[in-house]
């Protein structure tokens, strides 16, 4: 693999025995001590939708709410159950230590509410932004959940069947604690850095010792010099590299064929947790060597700069239920096929195409996350999904592209990719300020096209990248909407070549800004139900 910039933040969150899990609602957790009160979430942040499972072991009523604070005053809740008359459900806000008040707007729509074997289960959605200021908005920040429950469909006071806790809805990283905290350290050792903008250094090491397979389920960075470490990656290298080494990269060797990523971090990233039932695989049958590349970026040409930094990798002998692959798809400039980014663009668009066909075998790729990355003038990414000729989903979209802050984004659900599917990915780039063509390369001041998209189960197939046919290019027409693609694969170093890839119309972006929900509910509010359930007969602050 080229330069990769690493997968960094957090994963989507799995329970243990996931394969029970409801792939649209694959974050779990209890909200309670005793395990009485479990909500399951997921979300759709392309469309802009939240999806909300609350299970609670009661025949009563039961309460779910966004808090700015853990208390009463102003949560913005829902309350439901399972009456004598049937369902009833409805959106509520608290001015005060007293009853709710009803939500002017509806924001919330109840998809099923059952009542079984002593647990009431509420599944219900609503816009991650909605545009009524009785809600409270759910962002990228933690948020204060609330609940309460009661013994029967009486609203009245929850006595101790209540509770608060904080939680990232939207990143969500699960607490794990294992009874061993193994690890390996994978650095660097005093190396010097050259008084040049970009330094790439490579040490190619020899795992021998890890002779069984393990599954990395943490990520630690150990940086020396924040201000000119970029980023890390470590790759597992094909068989035939035997030989180690610790040198500037890319100079010719046989490491520089280790294509696979095994573990990254990046500038903006912090300690990386992967989902509890998914881990990295490293060790085990196959080769032994894998290569560490650091990419230093030294804008003001330093001399004499000593570093000691990598990765420290935390790993299990208990394998978890999935490997974890990464696909890198996307554009990237190799030897002969040049391919340049003209000066003054204000919006230019290249376009990368992925083919699944040629991945034989291949069982259903569910992707949970991805990393999207260009260089300096990248403004926008976008991957669309396209399945029988039609576009029918995204896997990933960032209209607002930040090259300090590099980081996977969760799907929020898991997304299904099929054999023969095709993943486009479309960069927008901006290059006002330049005054001379931008190349494809491995430089800061180069550009490239790529997505990382993460999924399992894992397959042997690390990079599906592509590069335009530019012979259709002009010096003049630099813009072309649609043209063929020959497709390269590479599964550690078998090159294979797809040539029928076609730039296909990509949809419209989402806006997911701002959303009333106008959908019919599928059950009506007890509280518009003449033979519904009674009034509040009083409410206490949740404290």
């Amino acid at each position: 693999m080229r330069s990769l910039l690493p997968f960094l933040s957090l994963l989507l969150a799995w329970t243990k025995g996931a394969g029970a899990v409801d792939p649209a609602m694959p974050f779990m957790l209890y909200l309670d001590p005793n395990n009485l009160v479990r909500l399951n979430w997921g979300f759709d942040s392309l469309q802009g939708i939240i999806t909300f499972k609350l299970a609670i072991n009661t025949t009563g009523w039961v309460s779910i709410g966004l808090s700015p604070n853990g208390g009463m005053r102003g949560s913005d809740m829902v309350i439901g159950g399972f009456g004598p008359s049937g369902n009833y459900f409805a959106d509520y806000y608290a001015t005060g230590n007293s009853m709710p008040l009803l939500d002017t707007h509806q924001s919330y729509t109840l998809l099923s509410l059952s009542e079984s074997e002593g647990q009431t289960v509420m599944t219900f959605q609503r816009s991650i932004q909605t545009c009524d200021n009785q809600d409270l908005q759910i962002t990228a920040q933690p948020i204060k959940l609330i609940y309460a429950y009661g013994t029967t469909d009486d609203i009245t006071y929850h006595g101790a069947r209540r509770g608060t806790k904080e939680v990232n809805l939207l990143n969500y990283v699960p607490r794990t604690s294992l009874p061993t905290r193994n690890y390996l350290n994978v650095t660097v050792n005093n190396i010097t850095i050259p008084a040049i903008k970009t330094y790439y250094h490579c040490k190619v090491m020899n795992f021998s010792n890890l002779n069984t397979k393990l599954h990395i389920y943490q990520i630690e960075p150990v940086i020396e010099n924040y201000d000119i470490v970029h980023h890390m990656l470590l790759h597992r290298c094909p068989s035939f590299v035997t030989e180690t080494y610790d040198k500037p990269c890319y100079m010719g060797d046989m490491g520089d064929f280790c294509f696979s990523v095994v573990a990254a971090w990046g500038v903006g990233g912090e300690v990386l947790t992967l989902p509890e039932n998914a881990g990295i695989p490293i060790g085990g049958e196959g080769s032994s060597f894998y290569r560490l590349e650091i990419h230093y970026n030294n804008p003001n040409l330093e001399a004499g700069r000593k570093d000691s930094s990598g990765l420290r990798l935390y790993y299990t002998t208990q394998l978890r239920q999935h490997d974890v692959g990464i696909l890198t798809a996307g554009l990237l400039g190799f030897a002969n096929l040049e391919y340049s980014i003209p000066p003054k663009a204000t919006q230019f668009r290249t376009y990368g195409v992925c083919n699944t066909t040629f991945i034989n075998p291949m069982p259903d790729l569910q992707m949970f996350a991805v990393l999207l990355h260009t260089h300096l003038t990248g403004r926008k990414v976008r991957v669309g999904q396209y399945r029988n000729g039609k576009q029918i989903d995204f896997l990933g979209l960032d209209e607002n592209y930040n090259f300090e802050l590099q980081q996977v984004t969760s799907l929020g659900n898991v997304k299904t990719v099929k054999q023969g599917d095709d993943i486009v990915v479309e960069c927008t780039y901006s290059t006002v300020n330049r005054t001379t063509v931008t190349k494809m390369g491995l430089a800061t001041t180069d550009e490239m096209c790529l997505a990382f998209m993460f999924y399992y189960p894992a397959v042997n197939i690390s990079m599906c990248i592509s590069h335009p046919n530019t012979t259709q290019l002009t010096n003049t027409n630099y813009h072309i909407t649609k043209m063929y693609y020959p497709v390269f694969s590479f599964p550690q170093a078998d090159f294979r070549l797809y040539q029928n890839g076609i730039v296909m119309d990509m949809m419209k972006t989402p806006n997911a800004t701002c959303q009333r929900n106008s959908s019919n509910r599928r059950y009506t509010s007890w509280i518009l139900d003449p033979v519904g359930m009674i009034l509040f007969l009083v409410w206490i602050v949740m404290i």
